[in-house]
């Protein structure tokens, strides 16, 4: 018999080597959607939002409009157009007439309107809030509450004249304002009303003054339509009117315009809205009665962008008051924060899809929004 095979010899202790690093975490999503529903005393309330973080990389905040500041495109559209992953709908606006924004708007950079006056801005009372309050996104990708005015003026043989408003559909009484090719409405209406009513009559005096190529081109009753390219006009109501007469064509004249932040920080992006959330907490005074959709947007204590909706008018959520706004704001990590046009201009995207639910059979129409564009 074959003697038993000799045992193997033993496989020799393995060498001992460097840990192997843990697998990295993956990086928390640069842009959020969620959804909460609440039982109140009043009633179920849904509410949508989105939280960006606008520290990483590709991730900014943008100002969607039309190619002038009363075109208008549902909230959908304006994303789709101007490639936004996220957009709420932006600032109240002159609704079935010019159809431009009441407050200031800044797009990449650039002014595209200046507020008008306070008692023409269709919204809710805020205290202590000012036409020219906005959301503001630097270049730098930092938010911020602020607070935007226009500096402009035109300068002819007799010397400056204030320019008050930018793109406005109210001229204050007795202002001048600029419409720019970024315009396309009804000047002559910008020069009715008063600054509290705009029903009010249109102005008795009233002109426009056409300035090309650094020159008066014409001078002549206020019109409507566009705005030529490279044109500037000056349309004056009351004693702005007055003080524009003594303009003649072929006069040679210097249009300034430029937007001041109260922060110093120029805006790269803006949309107007009235604070209602400040270092934490709710601002004094909010109603607590009107129950409608809400839409805002606000500032995490480290920089994130936060935007909410809010549905309204209807069996299944029957939405907030201001002051309720405010807290869910808060809730949602803000620590400052402004309410944007509600009822049923509030819409929310994520994603290419509608996500809260609008109060009314179709999305409304509405002048600009603001969007949040990321890499796929």
């Amino acid at each position: 018999m074959r003697p038993a095979a000799a045992p193997a010899p033993a496989a020799p202790a393995p060498v001992p080597g460097p840990e192997a690093a843990p697998a990295p975490r993956p990086a928390a999503p640069a842009v959020t959607h969620r959804e909460e529903r609440i039982d109140t005393p009043a009633g179920p309330v849904t509410t949508d939002v989105v939280v960006a973080d606008l520290r990483r990389d590709g991730v900014r905040a943008t100002l969607l409009t039309g190619a002038t500041v009363g075109d208008r495109s549902d909230v959908p559209a304006h994303a789709a157009r101007g490639g936004a992953l996220a957009a709420v709908n932006g600032d109240f606006f002159d609704l079935s007439r010019s159809n431009a924004p009441a407050g200031p708007s800044v797009r990449d950079g650039t002014l595209l309107t200046s507020a008008v006056p306070p008692g023409r801005r269709l919204a809710p009372a805020v205290p202590g809030s000012e036409p020219g309050d906005v959301l503001a996104v630097d270049a730098g990708g930092t938010p911020r509450i602020d607070r935007v005015t226009l500096a402009a003026s035109v300068t002819g043989p007799d010397g400056p004249l204030t320019i008050r408003t930018l793109n406005a559909y109210a001229v204050p009484v007795g202002g001048i304002g600029l419409f720019t090719s970024d315009w396309n409405g009804d000047r002559n209406a910008a020069l009715c009303g008063s600054d509290t009513d705009r029903d009010a009559p249109c102005a008795p005096d009233r002109i426009e003054v056409v300035v090309r190529d650094g020159a008066v081109a014409e001078v002549r009753p206020p019109g409507a339509g566009p705005v030529p390219p490279g044109d500037r006009i000056l349309a004056g109501r009351d004693e702005g009117a007055a003080a524009l007469r003594g303009l003649a064509v072929g006069d040679r004249v210097t249009v300034r315009s430029r937007a001041v932040a109260e922060s110093g920080a120029a805006p790269e992006t803006a949309v107007g809205g009235s604070p209602i959330l400040r270092d934490g907490a709710p601002v004094p005074g909010l109603d607590t009665a009107s129950r409608d959709p809400r839409s805002a947007a606000g500032i995490t204590g480290d920089g994130r962008l936060v935007l909410v909706t809010t549905d309204g008018r209807e069996s299944t959520s029957v939405g907030t008051t201001l002051s309720e706004t405010a807290e869910q704001l808060r809730r949602a990590g803000a620590v400052d924060g402004v309410n944007l046009d509600g009822g049923g201009s509030s819409t929310m995207v994520f994603g290419g899809q509608v996500v809260n639910r609008p109060s009314e059979d179709a999305y409304r129409l509405v002048p600009n929004a603001l969007g949040i564009v990321a890499p796929s």
